[in-house]
């Protein structure tokens, strides 16, 4: 459809318009003109060839005039012309294409009237003034008025292009800030509990403070990777880690929770999924938060983690019991805010609070193709 209306800018009104003219052209000069003399037989063909001609009067309007121009002599009115030199101008502007085509209106308004009849001085000047230069200021008028609107455009999309540039700058300039503020704050922090924490497992008066101190050092130093990898995107715009294959490190992630004491069953699909890079790291993140949440919240309490696949959805339950008391570990209070971002931005949803029975249920699906990984 665009494409048969391309000659119309792809505006279906701009034919409309177009067949109307062309249809009213028609009408009034099968009304209007002399089908008697010279050539009356070819009156009404005449007729109907420059009227449809005006059809295409946007793509040739100087072919168009030509047109009209063969078809006076069989006794068709000014109209087409009028219409024709119309369309040059707007169609070229100020050129020699529409000098040109001013000179053969003119010559064609009033020499072909003279040879059927004698014209006073008054009659070309009118032909003049209203069928030529009428049209032809007309035109010029709205080929102004459209290159005019041209640049005006061609300004605003640049000032807009302009400001989406400021934009990215500031966004970037931003990022950047954050990044040495985490760098200069958080990571100098957990690197202290790092160490601490590897000072302690070596000097631990047993074999339990050792294995505490060692999971806590070994925390601190995962923590650190993966700031690191947060770092890197906040200044490099660098694909966020994990990436591939993140649904197999779900494994990892359980084994560094249940380290510190928590108990965590962990139920995955065999084969795992094949995800996109995106899902992968929301379900990840997801785990990680709950994870997160039920060590806070119920830090005694049994948690399970499942994954299931579910004809083109993947779905990551995580439940634990609810319990009247929870650890003195202060939250940033944004995690479920952060979690359900993620998982909008995977294209998926989530839901979480309590399901009824007792217990906590953090449920978030997912869409994933049909193969396997």
């Amino acid at each position: 459809m665009k494409r048969a209306l391309a000659w119309w800018d792809g505006r279906a009104v701009l034919l409309a318009l177009d067949v109307a003219v062309a249809a009213a052209i028609i009408v009034v000069t099968l009304t209007g003109g002399d089908p008697r003399d010279p050539h009356p037989a070819l009156y009404v063909p005449a007729v109907f060839v420059s009227g449809l001609a005006l059809l295409v009067r946007r793509r040739w309007p100087f072919l168009v005039l030509l047109v009209a121009v063969g078809c006076m002599p069989a006794g068709v009115t000014l109209l087409p012309l009028m219409v024709a030199q119309y369309s040059v101008a707007v169609r070229y502007g100020v050129s020699v294409v529409t000098g040109l085509a001013v000179v053969i209106a003119a010559v064609a308004g009033n020499v072909v009237p003279v040879l059927r009849s004698p014209a006073s001085f008054t009659s070309v000047v009118l032909v003049l003034g209203f069928f030529v230069l009428g049209p032809v200021l007309a035109g010029l008028w709205m080929h102004q008025r459209a290159t005019l609107l041209a640049v005006l455009r061609e300004r605003a999309d640049e000032a807009e292009r302009t400001r989406t540039l400021l934009a990215d700058q500031a966004v970037f300039a931003e990022r950047r800030r954050i990044a040495r503020e985490m760098h200069d704050v958080v990571a100098h922090r957990v690197t202290a509990v790092a160490l601490q924490a590897g000072a302690l497992s070596l000097r631990a008066p047993d074999e339990k403070t050792e294995q505490a101190a060692e999971t806590i050092r070994a925390t601190s130093a995962t923590a650190l990777d993966e700031l690191r990898g947060i770092l890197r995107v906040l200044r490099d715009d660098a694909v966020e880690a994990p990436g591939a294959g993140v649904l197999a490190s779900l494994e990892e992630l359980v084994e560094q929770v249940t380290a510190t004491g928590a108990r965590v069953e962990l139920a995955l699909p065999d084969p795992l999924p094949a995800v996109p890079d995106q899902v992968g790291r929301a379900v990840y993140r997801v785990v990680q938060e709950a994870l997160t949440n039920a060590g806070k919240h119920a830090p005694h309490a049994a948690v399970e983690v499942r994954l299931e696949v579910t004809g083109d959805r993947l779905t990551v339950e995580v439940t634990n019991r609810l319990t009247p008391h929870g650890s003195t570990v202060p939250g940033s209070g944004y995690g479920l805010v952060g979690m359900r971002e993620r998982v909008e931005l995977a294209g998926g949803e989530l839901r979480t609070g309590p399901s009824g029975d007792g217990r906590f249920r953090v449920l978030a699906r997912f869409p994933v193709g049909g193969e396997t990984e």
